[in-house]
Parts: structure tokens; C-alpha cells; sequence
């Protein structure tokens, strides 16, 4: 049990060109992440960051593009307070409150890329669950725009999460290296095509026409 819990399948390094200057790195996809159809149940968006402006625009997105391929999708900000959000502690009763059946969570870094793509990266205690990775993921994210203008390898990881089964279900790293990267426009155009390509892997899917 343990063994299918953390397998992992690797679909490879992706490079996907979604600006000049932003692509994806790699995807990963649980093994059992085809069991699960969110279509018609609740998801949250989440996307974790201090900044409150961002944060609101970037879950909003993120709503809009879920609903568009028929989940029932809610931005987190309109869950749980602000206050409550960095701790898992705090926040889980709320995701509990709203009956989410999954997360779709979105969180800006700025580290070595490199370990990002590891495979391994996405079974550890930080990752394998939602709420062994909440914590953690609140407790390091990216805030551009400080110090000296330097060239920034910015990443942007995007997890989606069963809530009932507690466990993380696909996973994908974009970047973009700038001097001065637009980290809202990157959420913005990222947004759409990671949701296009949980459709693609049948995690979420278009409403009928």
C-alpha cells in the first residue's frame, strides 16, 4: 500500500513555450490520479502568496478557467480568512467547512530549478500530501520587485490535491528568468494553460456543448 501510495509516474521534461521568457520545465502525475474526476464537484483555487492583490487576481483566474471545463470551482480567499491561511492547523476546517473535494494550488518560488524536476521532489512529506506540503509552502514563497535588479530564475509550481484521499495527485513546474519578471502577468497566462493541460490528463474536463 505504501509502495502505491508514493509511485509516481515521471511523463518526462516538457517544454512548453508560453512567452518569450516563460516556459514549463516538467510534469509528474500520480499513478492513481485516473481514478479521480473532479467534474461537477467543489475545487479550490489557492494560490499561496503574501501579496493580497495577487493572490485574489490569480485565484479568481484560475476559477474562471476551472468552471470553463465543469468544475465547480471556488477561489480560497472567499473560504477561509486571511489570518488562517498560513497554517495547516487553521486553514484545514475551513477546506472542510466548504466540502472541497480538491485544491488546485499555485505558489511562486525562486530556488534552483533543478531540484524542482527531481522526481523524488514530489513524494517527500513536503508534497505527497496537502497538508504536509501547506505549511511548508506557505512558509517559502516569492515576492518580486525587492533588492537590486538582478536576473531572477522565478519558478511557479502548480499542484492539484485530493482532498479525500489526502494525497497529491499531478504536479508541474514553469519558469521564467528575467531581471524584472512580471509575476502576475506569468500567473495569468500560466493559469490557462496548466488548466488546459489537467484537461489534457483528464483531471478537469469541458463543459458539454
Amino acid at each position: 500500500m505504501r509502495t502505491t501510495f508514493v509511485t509516481v509516474v515521471a511523463l518526462g521534461t516538457l517544454v512548453v513555450s508560453l512567452s518569450a521568457d516563460i516556459r514549463f520545465t516538467s510534469t509528474w502525475k500520480h499513478i492513481d490520479a485516473g481514478t479521480v474526476n473532479f467534474s461537477g464537484k467543489k475545487v479550490a483555487a489557492l494560490v499561496i502568496t503574501n501579496d493580497d492583490s495577487l493572490r485574489v487576481a490569480g485565484e479568481e483566474s484560475l476559477v474562471r478557467e476551472l468552471a470553463a471545463r465543469g468544475l465547480q470551482a471556488v477561489a480560497t480567499y472567499k473560504i477561509a480568512p486571511k489570518e488562517v491561511l498560513a497554517k495547516a492547523e487553521t486553514a484545514k476546517p475551513w477546506f472542510e467547512k466548504a466540502n472541497v473535494e480538491g485544491v488546485v494550488a499555485l505558489r511562486p518560488v525562486a530556488l534552483d530549478s533543478q531540484r524542482m524536476n527531481r522526481s523524488d521532489v514530489w513524494v517527500t512529506p513536503y508534497y505527497s500530501t496537502l497538508w504536509g506540503y501547506y505549511g511548508y509552502g506557505w512558509s517559502a514563497v516569492y515576492i518580486p520587485g525587492s533588492g537590486k535588479r538582478v536576473e531572477t530564475n522565478v519558478v511557479v509550481e502548480t499542484l492539484i490535491y485530493s482532498l479525500p484521499q489526502d494525497k497529491l495527485l499531478w504536479a508541474a513546474v514553469a519558469q521564467s528568468t528575467s531581471t524584472r519578471p512580471d509575476l502576475r502577468a506569468f500567473i495569468q497566462e500560466l493559469v490557462k494553460e496548466s488548466v488546459e493541460i489537467l484537461h489534457e490528463q483528464g483531471l478537469a474536463k469541458r463543459i458539454a456543448k
